[in-house]
């Protein structure tokens, strides 16, 4: 048994109050849900969004897919020209490019 379980069996539903503290309690479980997981993710999608709003040339990069390289051009269909070697150039979307490895590289 779970300790969700546990709670509602020790809840007498003669007892006065004991909605109440069944209320509560999905409640507190609803809210340390939400304090979580749901918020540090809505906080990591701002970044990401944020950091992708943001990007420039000759800003270095790291794809999702592990790919280092130098933007050398920001189209308008939401693409970037990344130059992986000299010379050599991909064309990869904007939302491929990651955070939290494109942060590690830019501390070096």
């Amino acid at each position: 048994m779970n300790l969700l379980n546990v709670t509602f069996l020790m809840a007498d539903p003669n007892q006065p109050g004991s909605q109440w503290t069944s209320l509560i309690m999905m409640g507190a479980i609803i809210l340390v849900f939400w304090f979580f997981m749901i918020r540090p993710q809505a906080k990591k999608a701002k970044e990401q969004k944020n950091f992708i709003n943001n990007l420039q040339k000759g800003d270095k990069v790291v794809t999702i897919a592990g790919i280092h390289g130098t933007i050398s051009k920001i189209n308008e269909d939401n693409t970037i020209s990344l130059e992986v070697n000299p010379g050599s150039y991909m064309k990869i979307e904007k939302s491929a490019i990651s955070l939290e490895w494109s942060a590690a590289i830019n501390k070096k």
